[in-house]
């Protein structure tokens, strides 16, 4: 059996299923296990291809994603799915039953269910690919090539080239640097920050679920999602959180108990007023490459809070949050950050390890117990 990750693509057109299967042809680490125009075909497939991952339409005749996603559950099935999703109206509604049913994360087909131009989206899809593919063929004990392994697919290719391509981390142990001098001490949680990226709709679902009821310290999150999802997907985790999750909306209070997930395409920043500590939403350029960017959270929850912020980084690609991060430990805040071992994509969580803005790291099924012991620790 190869090394190389493997990718079942199902759509149901032709021409979708070429232009996936050059992307992945064209990838090194990255192979085709096979194609399947349908869910019914995709499940016949399976146990004959073995894929590492499967790269889901959610509109195909017979049988469609969502039925696929349902039978896959049945069946006991554990490979990881990552939607290719339209930009139709109802797309969010139903990309985000698709995660409720155990798919991993999702792309967005650039203009509807044939999208010719789907080439735009190729580095945000690959980048899933590989960081599901991997997760899921070191859970099964299988090798993982490290960028150095990769075999070049074009006479100019080096593998030096396909480690900053993929931004992906190279198997050299971790130093983290000096941490950076503490303005205070650490005091009361009274707000937690969370940033995460590639790996954080699954993520996220683990540590939300298994939250404390009593846990009154509020949440802010930025999570990189394509504007027009994001409310969906806090509908999505209020349904199994204990606590209120809704879509951060302009002027929004943060009170007790509830989480705000930050808007896509749109900063979160945390404003103290004389009445308490309201959202603030804005359209500011991009900042280490995103809109809502971690970065620009973390660095609004340090001024507001000081020493009483609790700062989380978490799994995803590049290194937004990293930096400002280590802000929130300037000011005397608390900071965690997501192990290795446990993150799809170990970028962000890695550059502010190795920047040593990261207290203690964790994994992910420790996650809410560490951040509820945390919040709750008087100081």
């Amino acid at each position: 059996m190869a090394d190389e990750i493997s990718v079942l693509i199902v759509d149901d057109s032709a021409l979708m299923r070429n232009l996936i299967g050059r992307m992945v042809e064209d990838t090194p680490g990255l192979v085709i296990a096979d194609k399947a125009m349908n869910g019914y075909f995709a499940l016949q497939k399976i146990p004959r291809c073995d894929p590492d991952v499967i790269c889901l339409d959610l509109e195909m005749p017979e049988m469609n994603g969502i039925e696929f996603l349902k039978e896959r559950k049945n069946k006991g099935i554990d490979i990881p799915v990552v939607i290719l999703s339209s930009i139709a109206a109802k797309g969010a509604e139903i990309t985000m039953e698709a995660l409720s049913l155990g798919a991993s994360d999702f792309v967005q087909k650039p203009s509807g269910s044939i999208s010719e131009d789907i080439h735009v989206v190729k580095e945000t899809l690959i980048t899933k690919l590989l960081g599901y593919g991997g997760a899921h063929r070191k859970q099964h004990g299988k090798k993982v090539l490290t960028p150095a392994e990769y075999k070049p697919k074009t006479p100019s290719e080096k593998s030096s080239d396909i480690a900053v391509h993929f931004k992906l981390a190279a198997a050299a142990p971790i130093t983290p640097a000096q941490a950076p001098v503490r303005a205070r001490y650490p005091a009361n949680t009274e707000i937690i920050a969370i940033g995460i990226s590639t790996g954080g709709p699954d993520a996220l679902r683990v540590v939300f679920a298994q939250l404390d009821a009593d846990l009154k310290v509020p949440i802010v999150v930025v999570q990189h999602m394509p504007a027009g999802f994001t409310m969906e997907f806090a509908k999505s985790l209020d349904r199994i959180c204990p606590l209120n999750v809704k879509e951060a909306e302009d002027g929004d209070p943060i009170m007790p108990g509830r989480i705000l997930i930050a808007q896509g395409n749109k900063h979160l920043e945390i404003e103290k007023k004389p009445g308490g500590a309201v959202a603030r939403l804005s359209d500011a350029p991009l900042v280490s490459g995103h809109r809502p960017s971690a970065d620009v959270l973390f660095a609004s929850v340090a001024m507001a809070y000081s020493n009483h912020a609790l700062g989380v980084i978490m799994t995803g690609m590049g290194r937004d949050g990293a930096q400002h991060l280590g802000t929130i430990f300037k000011e005397g805040g608390m900071t965690l950050g997501q192990d290795e071992h446990s993150a799809v994509v170990y970028g962000m969580p890695r550059v502010a390890y190795e920047l040593g803005h990261v207290m203690e790291q964790v994994s992910l099924e420790n996650m809410a117990r560490r951040i509820c012991d945390v919040a709750k620790t008087p100081r």
